[in-house]
């Protein structure tokens, strides 16, 4: 088992409305299969616990807690949490993200308040998170800290201003702690997934743009060069589990793509 033993959190382990399974659910899943105990996180408690139920159904470690990543003493809380249910920390996977949803708009009609709201969510948290897992993981000399940016954001055709700007800003942050942390032994990655079948990206799209979920899927896939289909979930958690494994003992301050080729279009 590729994590037996390990303790892993998983902030943004419940999921959006709607068909599927999301990135954070298949990541919990996958890395409870492989051995790891984790701490199923969410502002979702109810969507949280749902993740942790189906992890321990199959007889796997797992427990839920609600956090809001706008809240630092919040994720303080939830790593406190882990150590002390599990005596350390081998892992924090941040899995939070938001766009549309959060109001994100094209530069010229931006608000303040999205741009608070979205950048908060999706970089805010993840150095607040990073600010307390780290010390825990330098004490032990081992650690994996994991994030979920995006392709969009070595894009220049994205539309919409904060989801790139966030993303971008998560690779960057993430370089910067692998480097500062090598010594301790603690590794930082980032993972980049291209279009996606997820509830957030699919559904949120289908909910806001008022088409039908199909018609979504269909536009989605026509733009993927790899058998012109989208991921799924569980390509972003195979991914992760390589990456916060032994098997990438050696790899820090990598960004993946996992796009199907996305990144390749940019040359077109």
């Amino acid at each position: 088992m590729r994590m037996k033993d390990k303790v892993a959190i998983i902030i943004g382990a419940g999921q959006s409305p709607g068909e599927g399974m999301g990135n954070g659910r298949a990541t919990a899943i996958v890395f409870a299969r492989e051995g790891a105990k984790v701490l199923c996180v969410d502002v979702n408690l109810a969507s949280a616990e749902e993740t942790a139920t189906l992890i321990v159904e199959a007889g796997g470690s797992a427990s839920a807690f609600n956090a809001d990543v706008t809240r630092e003493a919040e994720i303080k809380a939830c790593i406190d949490a882990a150590v002390e249910r599990w005596g350390r920390l081998d892992t924090l996977h941040y899995n939070v993200g938001v766009s549309l949803a959060g109001g994100d708009k094209p530069p010229l009609e931006i608000t303040e308040e999205a741009f608070d709201r979205v950048s908060a969510i999706n970089l805010r948290g993840f150095v607040m998170a990073c600010k307390h897992a780290v010390p825990i993981m330098r004490t032990q000399h081992s650690g994996c800290i994991l994030a979920i940016s995006s392709v969009v954001a070595l894009s220049s055709t994205y539309a919409t201003v904060v989801y790139k700007t966030s993303k971008a800003g998560m690779i960057a942050f993430t370089e910067q702690i692998a480097r500062h942390n090598a010594e301790y032994g603690v590794r930082a990655n980032v993972i980049l997934p291209g279009l996606m079948n997820t509830p957030m990206a699919v559904d949120t799209r289908a909910r806001l743009w008022g088409q039908p979920r199909a018609e979504v899927v269909a536009a989605r896939n026509a733009r993927v060069p790899l058998r012109r289909t989208m991921g799924t979930a569980w390509d972003v958690a195979n991914a992760a589990l390589f990456l916060a494994s032994d098997e990438a003992s050696f790899i820090t301050g990598v960004s993946l793509p996992v796009d199907g080729g996305q990144l390749l279009r940019s040359a077109d």
